[in-house]
C-alpha cells in the first residue's frame, strides 16, 4: 500500500464528506484556535505560505488576507471535496490556489516563506520523512508553524464523549498513541525530535489552553460528535439503535460543559510549534 493511502483514503471519504457540509460549524469550533494560531505563525505582507492540509479553505483564505496581492498563498489537502469547497471559497483571490496532492509526497521546490497548518501534520504513516518532505518547500531560513492536539484527556471535547459511548461500543484494543491521528504529536519531545530529524531547528513549543465553541443545541451538538471525530470513528459500523443511545449519552457528557450564556464550550488544549527550516 503507499505510504498515508489509508489517510487518502479516510478523507476522501465519509470524513471528507462530513467536513464539507459542517464547514460552518467547524470553523466555529476551532475558531478560538485559529486566532490564537494566526498572529503565533504570524505571515507577514508580501510572503509566500504553504497550507498544509488547508480543508475547506478558512485559514488559506485567512492567511491570504494576511499576506496581501504581492504575497501568494498555496492550500494543500488531499481530500477532494474538501478543495471543492475551499476553491469555491476562495474564489477571486488572485494570490489563492488550491492543490490536491499529499505533503509527504509531493515534489516541492524551494519557494515558501512560510510552511503553516491547523491540525494538518499529525497523519503521516513516516513523520520524520513527511516533514523532511515538507522542509524541501522552505526557502532558506524559513519558516513552519503549525497547531496539533495535546493529550486527549487535556481535550474533554473529545475525550469526554467517548468515555461516555465506550460502555455501549465493541471492544476495542488501546489506541497506539503514536499511531497517524488527532493526537499523536501530544508528546512535546517526540515533536522536538521528529522537527530535528526533519531538518529544521530551534523548534519552540508553547501550550494554548481554550474552549471549542460548539454552539447552544446539545442535541445538534451530541449528534455531530457521531459525524466528526474519535467518536465518529469508533461508531461508524454500528447499527442505529446503538448509535442513538449513543447519542443521549454523549448528550449527558456534553452537558457539564455548558456555560452560564447556554453555550456548550469544552476545553480545548494544543501545542503551538514553531521552528526554522
Amino acid at each position: 500500500m503507499p505510504a498515508n493511502q489509508d489517510q487518502v483514503d479516510f478523507w476522501n471519504g465519509r470524513m471528507g464528506h462530513e467536513w464539507v457540509v459542517l464547514q460552518e460549524r467547524m470553523d466555529a469550533n476551532l475558531s478560538a484556535i485559529h486566532q490564537a494560531l494566526m498572529p503565533f505563525a504570524a505571515p507577514q505582507t508580501g510572503e509566500t505560505v504553504l497550507d498544509i492540509g488547508c480543508g475547506t479553505g478558512t485559514t488559506s483564505m485567512a492567511l491570504a488576507d494576511a499576506v496581501g496581492p504581492q504575497g501568494r498563498v498555496t492550500g494543500l489537502d488531499i481530500s477532494r471535496e474538501m478543495l471543492g469547497l475551499a476553491k469555491q471559497r476562495g474564489q477571486g483571490r488572485a494570490n489563492l490556489s488550491f492543490v490536491e496532492a499529499d505533503a509527504s509526497q509531493a515534489a516541492f521546490q524551494p519557494e515558501y516563506d512560510l510552511l503553516f497548518s491547523r491540525f494538518g501534520v499529525m497523519f503521516f504513516d513516516d513523520p520524520v520523512a513527511g516533514f523532511a518532505n515538507l522542509r524541501k518547500a522552505a526557502k532558506s531560513g524559513g519558516r513552519i508553524a503549525f497547531a496539533c492536539w495535546r493529550t486527549p484527556q487535556e481535550n474533554l471535547w473529545a475525550s469526554a464523549p467517548m468515555a461516555a459511548a465506550k460502555p455501549l461500543l465493541p471492544y476495542m484494543p488501546p489506541p497506539d498513541p503514536l499511531a497517524p491521528g488527532p493526537f499523536a504529536f501530544a508528546d512535546a519531545g517526540r515533536v522536538r525530535a521528529i522537527l530535528g530529524q526533519a531538518g529544521f531547528r530551534d523548534a519552540r513549543l508553547e501550550k494554548f489552553d481554550g474552549l471549542m465553541d460548539m454552539g447552544r443545541d446539545l442535541d445538534l451538538t451530541a449528534a455531530q460528535m457521531l459525524r466528526i471525530g474519535p467518536v465518529a470513528r469508533a461508531t461508524a459500523d454500528l447499527d442505529e439503535a446503538i448509535k442513538t443511545k449513543i447519542i443521549a449519552a454523549v448528550r449527558d457528557a456534553l452537558g457539564r460543559f455548558i456555560h452560564a450564556d447556554g453555550s456548550i464550550a469544552p476545553p480545548v488544549a494544543c501545542w503551538m510549534v514553531a521552528a526554522r527550516a
